[in-house]
């Protein structure tokens, strides 16, 4: 079995499982391999089994029916997207998942609302280049933090706001207040959540209905000083209507950890606007989560090839 894992961008995915015991040729790739689907399609297509990390290449039919040889593909987490898994059942592909932890996510969430409370972008650099205090920080305690999306990592995210005295509100499209009663927070409609946010952070699932759910209309809501979070999906969040609220002083910060498309290019414009903390989806990017993945992985493989595939992911 020829064996390819995809986008190991810090070389170390060799490292946290034991690959050799597969006994196959494991082939890893630290660079992305880019949105060319004729490049993507060269450099796989003499691979049996594909790891991908993540969403960050996708699969979908016009790729699939150009890999012959393929017979697994083992996605790192639960789900992912960008995996067309009707395309993978009508070519007899089998696909399987591995464990995913929600803490790493929701840690990191709270790592960019610090950053973006205490301007750490910008004293981080100071003091590295000879300079002293430059910014005036900004409490929690009493603040208003409005969360969109009270599922796992949501429900995590508002427990630890809590935890600083901030005032916590919650909403979603099919949340109700007794979810929201559970975790400790109060539900209120979608505009109030948008108007009354210090700081919002964005905890939704990716789909057609949740695409651009933060939009024009509602960045107009915030008030300029608010703190827009997003450790999601980068999709969620309308692109070029936060950039124009950013730009036009509407929208105090923006701390963002996922983009429409990544690797964030280059020369992108968020990467120069200076109301932008940003890192680049390192949300989930920790020693423990990455044996999860990798180890699974190696799992999935083994029992694929010994006939009795395990954690298949099935159609949603």
């Amino acid at each position: 079995m020829r064996i390819a894992v995809l986008d190991d961008y810090q070389g170390v995915a060799a490292g946290f499982a034991d690959w050799d015991s597969l006994g196959a040729d494991v082939t890893f790739f630290s660079e992305h391999l880019g949105h060319d689907d004729d490049a993507v399609v060269a450099a796989l297509e003499e691979f049996d089994a594909l790891v991908v990390m993540r969403e960050r290449t996708p699969l979908r039919a016009e790729r699939l029916e150009r890999l012959p040889n393929l017979q697994l593909i083992v996605s790192t987490g639960r789900r992912n997207a960008s995996i067309d898994l009707k395309a993978t059942a009508a070519r007899g592909i089998t696909v399987c998942h591995t464990g995913y932890v929600p803490a790493p996510a929701a840690e990191h969430t709270w790592a960019l609302i610090h950053a973006a409370t205490r301007r750490l972008d910008v004293e981080l650099g100071a003091i590295r280049s000879g300079g002293w205090q430059t910014t005036v920080g900004r409490g929690l305690e009493g603040q208003r933090l409005s969360v969109l999306g009270l599922g796992n990592l949501g429900s995590r995210v508002a427990k630890v706001g809590l935890a600083f005295g901030m005032d916590v509100v919650a909403w979603s499209q099919n949340l109700t207040e007794e979810r929201a009663a559970e975790v400790g927070v109060r539900r209120v409609e979608k505009d109030e959540l948008f108007a009354t946010a210090d700081v919002l952070t964005v905890h939704l699932v990716l789909s057609k209905r949740s695409r651009g759910i933060v939009g024009a209309e509602e960045l107009a809501l915030m008030s300029p000083d608010a703190i827009l979070v997003n450790t999601s999906r980068g999709p969620l969040v309308d692109e070029a209507a936060l950039l124009d609220a950013l730009s036009h002083d509407r929208l105090g910060l923006a701390a963002l950890d996922v983009f429409d498309v990544e690797p964030l290019p280059a020369d992108h414009p968020l990467r120069r606007e200076p109301r932008a903390i940003l890192t680049p989806h390192i949300g989930y990017v920790t020693q423990e989560q990455y044996e999860i993945f990798y180890q699974d992985a190696v799992e999935d493989i083994a029992a694929f090839a010994a006939g009795s595939p395990i954690r298949i992911m099935e159609l949603p």
